[in-house]
């Protein structure tokens, strides 16, 4: 499991990204590079990390279900997806 702190963190990223998306794309079109960098630096959605929606875990992350592989495995072992098949882990 992630950390409060950290999933706060990532909250306070999302927020700051959605609020400074119009200023940045306007920025960005006019070529104006010192305006972008007096923006925040967490505004910038690159700084987002993708983390599993159960646990909360950055690492391993499979985009398509939105979650981690450990928790796709434990998922698709107990017939939570359709259409998965355990072969050989």
């Amino acid at each position: 499991m992630a950390k409060e702190s950290m999933k706060a963190r990532e909250v306070k990223r999302q927020k700051l990204a959605e609020k400074y998306a119009e200023k940045r794309a306007k920025l960005k079109a006019e070529g104006d590079y010192v305006g972008l960098q007096l923006l925040p630096k967490n505004s910038n959605p690159i700084r987002q990390r993708n983390r599993c929606q159960i646990t909360g875990r950055p690492r391993g992350y499979i985009r398509i279900f939105g979650i981690s592989r450990i928790q796709f495995r434990e998922m698709a072992s107990k017939g939570l997806i359709p259409g998965v098949k355990k072969a050989s882990w």
